[in-house]
């Protein structure tokens, strides 16, 4: 090979290693250089790429992934999306979803990915406590669906707390809001996944004709003290948790009885109404702001009681 066509391929293979060494840490800069595998070696080369092209890339969750606002379509295509709803059953009955998270990103955007449907509506609630990385993470994630929101306020959530149950409320009272005619709400977590399709859950539903998902039964001995005994959150640092005191509650109020059951239900939207509205509902919650996991008992309870006692007074 000539010297100048030497020198200018040795020039041409510098600049090639030093961009990527460039991208490597500009990247990867504050974790320490790693082993790349095939799957990596390929978003460094598109992320390469992009940047030549004057793009945008992203990393989410110490994953690179190609994100553009202007270009949410192709992340969609990309990552595989249902883009319009599958039959006309499924696009009759909407469904909405409370989805309450707090770490691991991967995780949440696999039940994302799997529960999403376009004619549905989806709430997301983030801990307060939650990394920031992880807040913008999600927030990014949710741009690019016009049908999925973040909770309007955010609660930093512990463990069999009020905060949990107020998770839930809080994305109630947004998708009560919605333009989107649902016709049930269900709340997940963020290690939720669903076992049904869309249309399955849809028809699983539908036979319900109107009436909530509330498993419960009456308090077992093991949980009578949950709600006989005063319980505080202790939101520290490190360390978050309820403390249950010696301090004895007053009775329910209205003369409810409690029952025990699931925190994770499916409501109607009428139904849901009544919990936002009603002063049977809003003093049970207020009752119920320090005992121990509240999620546990209020829906069912309020789903216990009698049908034609709530159809009298909303």
């Amino acid at each position: 090979m000539p010297s100048p066509m030497r020198s200018l391929f040795i020039v041409s293979v510098s600049c090639v290693i030093v961009f990527i060494v460039f991208c490597v840490f500009n990247f990867w800069g504050d974790q320490g250089f790693q082993r790349l595998n095939n799957s990596d070696t390929w978003m460094l080369t598109q992320v390469c790429t992009s940047l030549i092209k004057d793009k945008t890339p992203l990393l989410w969750r110490n994953k690179l992934m190609m994100y553009e606002k202007s270009s949410c379509e192709a992340y969609l295509t990309q990552s595989h999306y249902i883009t319009a709803p599958l039959s006309k059953e499924e696009a009759e009955f909407p469904l909405a979803y409370i989805m309450v998270i707090h770490h691991n990103f991967g995780t949440f955007a696999r039940l994302f990915r799997a529960i999403y449907m376009p004619q549905n509506v989806y709430c997301v609630h983030v801990d307060e406590k939650a990394t920031v990385e992880f807040k913008d993470s999600v927030e990014q994630l949710l741009s690019c669906f016009p049908n999925a929101f973040l909770a309007s306020k955010m609660e930093p959530v512990v463990y069999g707390g009020i905060s949990r149950l107020q998770a839930d409320l809080n994305c109630i009272k947004d998708l009560a809001a919605s333009e989107v005619p649902w016709k049930y709400a269900l709340n997940t977590c963020g290690q939720d996944f669903p076992l049904k399709t869309n249309r399955e859950i849809v028809q699983y539903l539908k036979g319900f004709k109107g009436k909530n998902i509330t498993p419960g039964v009456l308090p077992p001995a093991h949980a009578i003290g949950r709600t006989k005994y005063v319980h505080r959150e202790h939101l520290g640092k490190e360390l978050s948790y309820v403390i249950r005191t010696t301090a004895l509650k007053p009775p329910p109020p209205h003369n409810l009885t409690i029952y025990f059951g699931s925190a994770y239900v499916a409501l109607s939207r009428e139904f849901t109404n009544f919990v936002l509205q009603d002063p049977r509902a809003l003093d049970l919650l207020q009752w119920s702001k320090d005992t121990f996991s509240p999620d546990e008992h209020f829906w069912v309870t309020l789903n216990r009681i009698p049908e034609d006692t709530i159809l009298r007074t909303t």
